[in-house]
């Protein structure tokens, strides 16, 4: 490694650092409808003319892709508050890191060659370059905030495209690797929490529908990723012969008849099984309070049943945004960041059980000194 190489990596290392110690505005419930809808979030794929797909390119044109778009988002006005982060220079723990923080995805951390990511303060808008497409274009919000996100993405898409000339047919539209975002380039969706659902049996009849109307739904990491703690991402399937304010209404139109069905749900449980919900929950916080060794998987259902068991009014003392950060906070690489060494499975289990010890046990210290 030359001396150069490694300064750089100690500079992401800093901006990394930085990030373990913050935390994301889409992770603070304050959005609307945020008890049920975790986070809405617009993605844009692009690519910039008269260079090849990154599937296609070589390390040195890659490079090139690189570079002149770090530049021109640098430059933009839509750069001037983001964070640069080379992410081929990055440790594995640290890319999986952000791909834990919905800043890039596992394939973006996975690839080889030049590529990096632009992050603003509040993990709002993410620009993902050489992933699967030159640019990814990323804004995410806490709740159900559609509209405010395309609003925000549209700006920083025009911003840009001023800059960048983006790969674009009068007959087809935006040209992307994957045919299936030809057009828009748009990908819409909804990270929702439907717990009542799953315990009602009643969440299979449900994706069932959303197929049926062209809707995709994925696990907590997107694509090919598993269904973790009853979080589901519901989005578009499709991209092309839509505008995109048509493709954002129908995923818009949709979840609050999902926020509506899992509400009755939990009303349901409430009055029908009250009891058993109550011991469901009542154990999974016993678990998270005293286990001695927890895997991530886990902890993201016990996390979840919390998480209901806070907003039926069955918890008092445990707030919303403590919960959603601990649902991002305990997985393995944040962990490994927290505590500043790497660890094997076994170890991470161990210390995600005292992570998990420590945090309750503080937060009935702060409850215990306001009475």
């Amino acid at each position: 490694m030359t001396h150069q190489q490694d300064a750089r990596g100690g500079e992401e290392h800093v901006k990394i650092e930085a990030l373990t110690s913050s935390i994301g505005e889409w992770l603070k419930g304050t959005g609307p409808e945020s008890d049920i809808v975790m986070s809405s979030r617009v993605r844009l794929a692009r690519n910039v003319a008269h260079f090849p797909f990154v599937s296609r390119a070589n390390d040195q044109e890659r490079l090139e892709v690189e570079e002149f778009l770090r530049a021109q988002i640098q430059q933009s006005p839509a750069g001037k508050q983001l964070d640069y982060i080379d992410v081929g220079a990055l440790e594995e723990v640290d890319r999986q890191f952000l791909v834990e923080r919905q800043l890039i995805s596992r394939e973006h951390a996975e690839a080889e060659g030049a590529r990096s990511v632009a992050i603003d303060g509040g993990e709002q808008v993410s620009l993902m370059i050489n992933e699967e497409d030159h640019l990814r274009i990323q804004c995410m919000h806490s709740g159900l905030d559609l509209s405010g996100v395309w609003d925000q993405i549209r700006e920083v898409d025009d911003a840009l495209e001023a800059a960048v000339p983006y790969a674009f047919h009068s007959r087809w539209g935006y040209l992307t690797a994957c045919p299936t975002n030809v057009g828009t380039g748009i990908r819409v969706s909804v990270m929702l929490h439907l717990p009542a659902l799953v315990i009602t049996r009643q969440i299979d009849k449900v994706f069932r529908s959303l197929h049926k109307i062209s809707l995709a739904v994925r696990g907590l990491y997107g694509e090919g990723s598993q269904a973790l703690g009853d979080f589901y991402q519901i989005s578009n399937q499709t991209t092309l012969g839509k505008t995109e304010e048509e493709l954002v209404g129908q995923v818009r139109d949709v979840v609050p008849v999902l926020i509506e069905y899992e509400r009755r749900a939990r009303d349901y449980l409430v009055r029908e099984s009250q009891l058993n919900i109550h011991d469901q929950v009542s154990r999974a916080i016993g678990i998270l309070r005293t286990a001695q060794t927890i895997s991530a998987e886990e902890t993201m259902q016990h996390l979840s049943r919390v998480r209901m068991g806070v907003l039926l009014g069955l918890i008092d003392d445990v707030a919303i945004s403590d919960i959603n950060v601990l649902l991002v906070r305990t997985q393995p690489a944040h962990l490994q960041k927290l505590r500043g060494v790497e660890l094997d499975s076994s170890d991470r289990n161990i210390e995600r059980a005292r992570y998990l010890r420590q945090h309750f046990e503080n937060a009935e210290g702060d409850v215990a000194s306001s009475n």
